[in-house]
């Protein structure tokens, strides 16, 4: 016997973050864009001139988010499920911070964030920060653990080994 399509429950529609949506100010800047657009909307439909309803205009970043997850703007049950998405990640996406010795390319932290996505958790979010006294390499924190995968601890952590060596090529000379 076949369930009853009503009694079975409808799963909401999970949404998913662009590799272009890095770090926690661009999800506060597209929460606060897509309440100005979701106001907008809400503002036309109760006017109710009969006139044929236009978007506004949205950033990239917005037109990205949507596209990516097939939502219709113009569809009040696909906004109300993109607003909660982003406060939901705005509230619990997990957040890391990397500071390199110069700013990353684009390319680069799209591979970044496409990792930790992959690995880590599909929401996470990076801050980017800088600290030229690293050399290479970066500097990863989270909440409760810090990872230096820098040049400047490399070269710490294999202080002696270099002293030896150093020290081996003198003898030889």
């Amino acid at each position: 016997m076949a369930p009853n399509p009503a009694a079975v429950a409808t799963k909401p529609k999970e949404f998913t973050l662009p590799l272009q949506i890095t770090s926690p100010v661009e999800v506060g800047r597209l929460l606060h864009e897509f309440e100005t657009i979701n106001e907008a909307l809400l503002q036309l439909q109760l006017r109710k001139t009969g006139e044929e309803v236009t978007m506004p205009k949205s950033s990239q970043m917005l037109d990205q988010l949507v596209q990516q997850n097939n939502a219709n703007l113009l569809q009040e049950a696909d906004r109300k499920a993109m607003l909660l998405f982003l406060q939901s990640v705005k509230n619990k996406a997990p957040i890391m911070h990397m500071s390199f010795s110069a700013d990353p390319s684009v390319p680069f932290m799209e591979k970044i964030m496409a990792w930790f996505r992959r690995e880590i958790h599909p929401l996470t979010l990076v801050t980017i920060g800088l600290q030229p006294n690293i050399g290479a390499g970066c500097v990863i924190r989270t909440t409760n653990h810090q990872f230096d995968l820098s040049l400047k601890q490399n070269f710490i952590n294999k202080r002696d080994l270099l002293r030896d060596q150093i020290a081996l090529q003198e003898t030889k000379a």
